[in-house]
């Protein structure tokens, strides 16, 4: 069944074909146009901290909400009626048992949705509120991302000295939580391609060791292992241990694209070893966003899965 953005979304286990006949949805109308509540009160009259704390967390500067002649941001027309954290004590039996109706029948979760208010008169510092609240609607069995429920729409008349002051329309949806779908494993690293050319540089990693070949006729070293010497040419080549002591030659900062298994933002460095060569790797120990050229670093491998490690370089390589 569509949701509200025209997308297909599966049903609730257990819920009943949209075009099937619902029994509760019979017994749940019956409960509209009854009381929610009746001569309720506010638990403070509308006063000036709460107006002034209102406004603070909205960031609302408008002088009308200061001074002697002060009135409530419209927008507070709730508050003045919210039970807070010891809840409400003005709920009808009505309300109790529609909302016990839904729970028996699986529709424990609860999420509001939107609200409506209209405003008739300002309220000001000092007026004592009181207020009526009818359950003004239950919609038909709704499918949504979250679930199969019910929305149901409650209407509280706003008073102040008697006289009416506003309306707030209230609507939740009453669901039991659609089926999550089944969790897939994590995700893991590339596998780096190893040919005849890098199984040496792997074998090392395995063993935790760095290696860096050698050139057999001129000894320059290289670091990633190539089939022939960039300086001379020549093929014969043998390897020597890196010592892990490096510096952080450059780096970058990623944060686009996310790639499965990386988790955005971390530093890539261009690690220079003390052997005075260059490779790319982690910088790991310290935040990435504290990663500085320069900075001293030391070999360590990092076990990524079950059977992957990786050589990373973490900060302060010297301690």
């Amino acid at each position: 069944m569509p949701d509200a953005s025209g997308a297909e979304v599966p049903d609730a286990p257990g819920a009943k074909p949209p075009d099937a006949p619902d029994p509760l949805h019979r017994r749940l109308v019956a409960f509209q146009g009854l009381a929610a509540a009746t001569a309720g009160t506010g638990k403070d009259p509308v006063n000036l901290p709460m107006i002034r704390h209102w406004c603070e967390a909205m960031g609302d500067a408008h002088p009308a909400y200061r001074g002697p002649d002060a009135v409530a941001p419209p927008t507070m027309l709730q508050a003045w009626t919210m039970g807070g954290l010891s809840g409400h004590t003005d709920r009808s039996p009505a309300y109790e048992e529609l909302f016990a109706l839904l729970d028996g029948a699986g529709y424990t979760s609860v999420v509001a949705t939107d609200c409506e208010q209209e405003y008739l008169r300002p309220l000001r510092p000092g007026d004592e509120i009181g207020f009526d609240t009818v359950i003004e609607s239950v919609s038909e069995r709704k499918t949504t991302k979250l679930g199969t429920g019910y929305f149901v729409t409650t209407r509280t008349d706003v008073r102040a000295g008697g006289a009416l002051a506003g309306t707030h329309r209230f609507r939740i949806l009453k669901y039991a939580p659609a089926a999550r779908p089944p969790r897939k494993p994590p995700a893991r690293r590339p596998r780096p391609v190893i040919n005849r050319d890098n199984a040496g540089f792997w074998e090392g990693v395995a063993g935790h060791r760095l290696l860096i070949q050698r050139c057999g006729d001129c000894a320059a070293l290289r670091l990633p292992w190539l089939p022939g010497c960039a300086d001379c040419g020549s093929r014969e080549w043998d390897a020597v241990e890196a010592g892990g002591e490096g510096t952080v030659f450059s780096y970058v900062v990623m944060h686009h694209p996310s790639f499965p298994a990386f988790d955005p933002p971390y530093a890539v460095g261009l690690i220079e070893l003390a052997e005075g060569v260059r490779m790319i790797s982690n910088v790991v120990g310290v935040p990435y966003d504290e990663v500085r050229i320069g900075m001293p670093v030391r070999l360590e491998f990092l076990r990524v899965d079950e059977d992957l490690e990786l050589p990373v370089f973490r900060a302060g390589g010297e301690d």
